[in-house]
């Protein structure tokens, strides 16, 4: 294998897929990984919905979310425990809860059996949330952390690794092979928006690239999951892009729900509440109908 980096760029060359994520890589155009996490199936015609607050608030919360949400359909529980911010201030409202937290998920997990997803930020945390979590994420800001990366893939657990917002679909995959070399196959890539110029509203600071899921799956055997709550920053644009993911062929949906949205901690403008996570479920099973897919099963 050749390690020049001889066609530097942000576009993929037919040299990167030799030579720089060959595990990333399609092996040929019908190879797409398959694979199962607490039960639930990944590369199938299953699309599974990961849902829940952006932050553990509370016991009280999580608690709540857990048995709703585990209720009306979705897969996996998210809720960052560890919770990174654009800036370091905190305000009343928004206290990190961390090891308490993870305490915290633990119980939703055992007292409404549902799988959980969870930011890990550092190494030093990696027991205490592999205990926990069924996924480890890495969030956008760490995507090219390689030395946490590297550590997570070791743990054997399954890892999301979310797309930097300023991340080419080539940086992208040259991340997530720093997993794969390490052995670890459950990885699942996640697409939460790029920074452009415009996104056409001033609160949104990012913009759903949904171009680069058909894009990466031309290239790679991985799962791609769309997140459109973090992408569009605006509750009224999470309905229309989950559904225009769904139609890009998305292998997975991140959604933030919360029961009182307008008050979340983190995040008030983009949230869900449990009756519109309930419409917006049934909205896209039936567009995956249309591709051969589902994500509530038997119907």
């Amino acid at each position: 294998m050749s390690l020049e980096n001889k066609f530097p760029g942000k576009d993929i060359s037919i040299e990167d897929i030799k030579t720089k994520f060959p595990l990333a890589a399609k092996k040929n155009k019908n190879h797409k990984s398959r694979f199962k996490i607490s039960g639930v199936e990944f590369g199938s015609n299953q699309i599974p919905i990961f849902a829940g607050p952006n932050m553990v608030e509370s016991e009280k919360l999580i608690l709540n979310c857990a048995k709703n949400l585990k209720k009306i359909g979705a897969h996996f529980l998210r809720g960052g425990a560890f919770k990174p911010l654009t800036f370091p201030y905190r305000s009343k409202k928004y206290t990190e809860t961390r090891e308490e937290g993870i305490e915290w998920l633990k119980r939703a997990k055992e007292e409404y059996n549902i799988p959980i997803i969870t930011e890990i930020m550092e190494e030093k945390y990696i027991d205490l949330i592999c205990d926990v979590a069924d996924i480890l994420q890495i969030g956008s800001r760490n995507m090219q952390n390689f030395p946490l990366l590297t550590e997570c893939a070791k743990s054997g657990k399954p890892i999301m690794l979310k797309r930097h917002y300023g991340a080419s679909l080539r940086d992208w995959l040259g991340a997530a092979e720093y997993l794969l070399v390490e052995g670890n196959k459950k990885v699942i890539l996640c697409e939460r928006g790029v920074s452009v110029p415009h996104t056409h509203r001033s609160t949104s600071r990012f913009l759903l690239d949904l171009q680069v899921i058909p894009a990466a799956q031309e290239i790679t055997h991985l799962p791609i999951v769309s997140d459109p709550s973090h992408a569009t920053f605006w509750r009224d644009w999470v309905s229309p892009m989950s559904l225009a993911s769904v139609a890009a062929g998305a292998d997975g949906i991140m959604l933030e729900v919360h029961p009182d949205p307008k008050n979340s901690a983190v995040d008030p403008l983009q949230p869900i509440n449990f009756k519109d996570f309930k419409i917006l479920l049934k909205k896209m099973d039936k567009i995956s109908k249309t591709m051969g897919k589902f994500i509530i099963k038997g119907r």
